[in-house]
């Protein structure tokens, strides 16, 4: 149970030391933060290979060679339905320029946050996943799995955090509330991961096409926020060399652990 409680609440753990950042520093690095986006996508492109599509195929592996239909269709589902609330829920994607001049600053900050939050949902939705599939006997899929994609995650979380408060801050909100607001944007993940745990638990025949619906969720938010984020200033390799570095480390973990 321990365990359970750790993998749910230590993303959310990232996000609150992030948005802390803004009691100590102004600004973050530009090489800090691709850094930190790229180490992100690399884990979260990996966590959903080994962590969730894997599994997928191998809890439908009855299904002999249909087995790859259960998670090709879950991949389809989660994109698809980020797709859909990546158009419904107004924000501001990353380096976009719709609004100019000091008048639109609190509003690019609060369209940032809302960009955040919603982007922590599926790293909550994928968590809850794991960990609840790692409670089906005979499972493929371990509790040090969940805890590996959790770390990973609430590594990724801290950037966002400080990115939030620190733009709330830096037009003109107080560095309490700034740091409130991007606690808050965290909060959607231990929700989110506490809600599927308890449908996965309902819907456990369903358990291949959960997996699979967070990794396509995953891995929209790594297409659609996380890459332009880690290439977006001038041309540098340390998004790319950090994206190597987290794949790596989450197939490692992933493998030992799983």
């Amino acid at each position: 149970m321990n365990e359970v409680v750790f993998s749910v609440l230590i993303p959310f753990l990232g996000t609150v030391l992030g948005s802390a950042f803004i009691f100590i520093f102004k600004k973050m690095n530009d090489s800090v933060l691709q850094g930190f986006t790229g180490f992100a996508a690399g884990v979260m492109i990996a966590a959903s290979v080994w962590s969730l599509i894997i599994p997928a195929i191998e809890v439908s592996s009855d299904k002999g060679t249909f087995a790859v239909i259960p998670a090709l269709i879950g991949i389809w589902i989660g994109f698809i339905f980020f797709m859909i609330l990546d158009k419904v829920i107004p924000h501001l994607h990353s380096g976009s320029e719709e609004c100019e001049g000091p008048k639109c600053n609190l509003n690019k900050s609060i369209m940032t946050s809302l960009a955040v939050g919603l982007h922590n949902l599926p790293e909550g939705i994928a968590v809850g996943v794991v960990i609840a599939s790692a409670q089906v006997s005979n499972s493929a899929v371990t509790i040090g799995v969940a805890i590996v994609l959790a770390i990973g995650i609430a590594v990724q979380n801290f950037p966002e955090g400080a990115i939030v408060s620190v733009s709330l801050n830096n037009s003109g909100v107080s560095k309490g509330k700034a740091f409130g607001i991007g606690v808050l944007t965290g909060a959607v993940e231990p929700i989110g991961a506490l809600v599927t745990i308890l449908f996965a638990k309902i819907l456990n025949p369903g358990l291949p096409y959960l997996l699979t619906f967070a990794a396509g969720a995953m891995l929209f938010v790594v297409v659609e926020e996380l890459i332009p984020d880690m290439v977006k200033e001038k041309h540098s390799h340390i998004g790319t060399i950090f994206f190597a570095i987290g794949f790596s480390l989450m197939m490692v973990l992933d493998v030992l652990l799983g």
